[in-house]
């Protein structure tokens, strides 16, 4: 975790989702929402992608950076990487110390945070209006003139390993962590965000300034400010910081072939806990794609609700989970679709076939009208509550911008409205095998 703040990785993302809404994705707000006009975008002369809204519910300007580097890009020799460089950014520039960056935004009373995920890694500064300036200049510097001290590289070397082993102890992480490398195998969405103990110890100074060198470039970057703030005046203060730094020809990697699931992968562990977990997974569509939209509303129907079909019948009827939950979670290139339960160790089997034939049933009957309406009017709640904030519109557009286009995200809602139960069904059918997915058990250890 980083210090001031949070360092998420997608794997507690995942969870977080998992605990109210059916989707894990960014999306836009319902009509009347506060962020209701269109945001100005424009690109700089150096490739920079420039996103300002204005949004007059509070004195409080999102000033977020959006860097595409996320685990896609890496190579086995720099698993990890992107994540070091998140830590690393907030440890001293060659202008100022460790420290610095967050004894200044606390001193204006704002706060800082940062995560990776598989295919981004994102720097946030809040703060008062007033001192916009301050939190534009401060990314800046720490994008492009972070020093990586080989001291602090071994002190936040120990800090990711901490982390890595509370993702791994806590069973709700870690089987989504797990259930991500069998649903996409060698692909790297299967690759663990934080790297492996092989690739943090080989992290240098050297090498983690070349990865910031290659990937930490204008080009390959989106800035979001959203608050009380005027489009011109923004755009002034990008000028006389990013502006001034030059293209470099940065180009993408090759984006690497995802191989589809072609027979049942499964697994069970024994860990020390007292309860199972349990989670099923498939190759979900990617946020662009249309498909997308009828499985978000998949999940909010199976288990994204206390109305939902599998809380309802497994959970509170038939009293075989104590937790359940579905979630549709999308990336840039491809998606997971996954269902995780909390239960007992004797009920594994029962409740993998149970969600299967709910599974099933939805394929076959398809949804009610009145559960495609609940689900779409849940997620219109959802989003109009996210929009409240300047954070939340700056996370959905960054998102937005880093995975799929901002106008998927702009028109999301009005898009979401238009799938029929056909297409939900349609969408179960063509994405769910009942005999071909991922499953993964964690069920406490047997005593010796």
């Amino acid at each position: 975790m980083r210090r001031a703040g949070s360092c998420w990785t997608l794997a507690v993302l995942a969870v977080l989702a998992s605990v109210g809404a059916g989707c894990a994705r960014a999306t836009t707000a319902a009509p009347g929402a506060r962020a209701a006009t269109t945001p100005t975008v424009e690109v700089l002369p150096n490739g920079l992608t420039l996103i300002v809204q204005g949004h007059r519910a509070a004195d409080i300007v999102a000033v977020y950076l959006w860097v595409g580097t996320g685990v896609r890009y890496e190579t086995p020799e720099t698993l990890g990487h992107a994540h070091f460089q998140e830590h690393m950014l907030f440890k001293g520039t060659d202008k100022f110390g460790p420290g610095y960056i967050d004894r200044t935004v606390e001193g204006t009373g704002g706060r800082s945070n940062a995560f990776t995920t598989f295919d981004y890694t994102t720097y946030q500064v809040q703060v008062p209006s007033e001192a916009t300036a301050v939190g534009i200049q401060l990314l800046e510097d720490m994008a492009f003139r972070s020093t990586f001290d080989p001291k602090e590289v071994d002190a936040e070397r120990q800090v990711i390993s901490e982390e890595s082993r509370i993702e791994t102890d806590n069973p709700r992480s870690g089987i989504v962590r797990q259930l991500y490398g069998m649903v996409f195998g060698p692909h790297p969405y299967g690759r663990p965000v934080l790297g492996t103990p092989a690739t943090m110890n080989a992290a240098t100074q050297d090498n983690l300034k070349a990865f910031n060198r290659r990937f930490y470039t204008p080009e390959n970057m989106a800035l979001v400010v959203v608050g009380p703030v005027d489009a011109k005046a923004v755009r002034g203060m990008v000028d006389r910081t990013f502006g001034r730094r030059p293209r470099t020809g940065y180009t993408p990697p090759a984006v690497p072939p995802l191989a589809p699931i072609t027979a049942a992968v499964r697994r069970t562990v024994e860990r020390p806990e007292q309860q199972a977990q349990l989670a099923l997974g498939w190759q979900a569509p990617s946020a662009a794609d249309r498909d997308s939209l009828a499985l978000d509303l998949v999940a909010t129907i199976l288990g994204g609700s206390e109305s939902s079909r599998l809380v309802t019948t497994l959970r509170d009827g038939e009293r075989i989970v104590s937790r359940i939950s579905v979630n549709n979670s999308t990336q840039q290139l491809s998606g997971m679709f996954y269902v995780q339960a909390t239960l007992e160790a004797g009920d594994v089997e029962k409740a993998e076939r149970r969600i299967l034939e709910e599974l099933s049933r939805l394929q076959q009957e398809g949804p009610t009208e009145e559960e495609r309406e609940l689900a779409i009017i849940k997620a219109e709640s959802e989003h109009a509550f996210a929009y409240e904030t300047s954070d939340g519109v700056a996370g959905a557009y960054g998102i937005a911008r880093m995975t799929a286009t901002l106008d998927d995200e702009l028109r999301y809602i009005e898009r979401l409205q238009t799938i029929t139960r056909e297409q939900i069904r349609d969408a179960a059918r063509k994405y769910f095998s009942t005999t071909v997915y991922a499953r993964i058990a964690f069920v406490p250890r047997k005593v010796q």
